[in-house]
């Protein structure tokens, strides 16, 4: 029975001398009390169990929340509700379990963030913290614990104002000025929306008095163009007439003419109209009708 003893507490050892690291954890080798310089990653790890031992710190981001009163620049006290979002530097996790231990929040976290927030804080009034400027009070107070942490193996990854607790009366009076901001910004929107529809319709009334113009002096255009072309009809048949004419001068010769003469009296003769012809040849011959009884 002894040695059954015996084999138990061996294999139970031996069973318990393995240890495996997770994703988003560290493994720390203490052996005897001292810590390794080397952090474990991740995998199955063994060690002595009667010399040795192995801290497993997660690495992965944490969410801490912390509830906090916070001081303003009147004086106030703002109630607040706080996630600090860190997590710890892998090849840093022997030196912050040798130097501080695994308390780290308690010991080194908390009590920096409510130095940085009272410090940060104070230097905003108590309305900042509920408008536009919260962000800004956020980053100065990750920025300042970054500032001291990170050589120590902490990441601050950011600082969330969740929520704000004004005192009562400041609290109203916080929300009537925020509905007075607003509905000034409203009016001015309003305001700029209408100045804006007024320089639209003085842009489309001067859309329409210049397309008019630019009618008007079309028509205008058209009706020279109508004249010019008109003119220059005119002056085309009158060019045309003038060497119709010209044309006709040079071809009546004395022969022409005395033949139209002959040929005209001829006509005359043959028509039953009796005409008086009176004529020497050579002048222009001169008509009459003859008396009747």
């Amino acid at each position: 029975m002894k040695a059954y003893h015996i084999f138990a507490v061996v294999g139970v050892a031996v069973l318990s001398s393995c240890t495996v690291v997770r994703q988003g954890e560290v493994g720390v080798k203490r052996n005897l009390g001292k810590v390794s310089p080397m952090p474990l990653s991740e995998g199955p790890r063994g060690f002595n169990p009667f010399t040795s031992t192995i801290i497993k710190m997660p690495t992965r981001t944490v969410n801490l929340e912390v509830k906090l009163d916070l001081p303003s620049k009147e004086g106030l006290t703002i109630g607040s509700d706080i996630s600090i979002l860190y997590r710890i530097k892998p090849a840093m996790a022997p030196e912050i379990l040798q130097k501080i231990g695994l308390g780290y929040e308690d010991e080194v976290i908390l009590p920096v963030f409510r130095s940085a927030a009272a410090d940060i804080t104070s230097k905003f009034y108590a309305k900042d913290m509920h408008s536009g400027e919260r962000a800004a009070i956020e980053k100065a107070v990750k920025d300042q614990m970054m500032a001291i942490l990170e050589s120590r193996g902490f990441v601050i990854e950011n600082v969330l104002m969740k929520s704000i607790r004004l005192p009562q009366g400041l609290a109203q009076t916080v929300e009537q000025k925020l509905q007075a901001e607003q509905d000034a910004q409203r009016m001015e929107f309003v305001k700029e929306r209408e100045q804006r529809d007024a320089e639209r319709r003085v842009i489309q009334a001067e859309g329409e008095k210049n397309a008019q113009i630019i009618a008007a002096e079309g028509r205008k255009r058209m009706m020279e163009i109508e004249a010019e072309g008109k003119a220059n009809a005119m002056k085309i048949e009158a060019d045309a007439q003038m060497k119709a004419n010209e044309m006709i001068n040079k071809s009546l010769t004395p022969a022409v003419l005395k033949y139209k003469s002959i040929d005209a009296y001829r006509q005359v003769s043959t028509s039953s109209n009796a005409k008086l012809v009176i004529t020497d040849g050579k002048t222009t011959p001169l008509l009459g009708m003859p008396e009747r009884d």
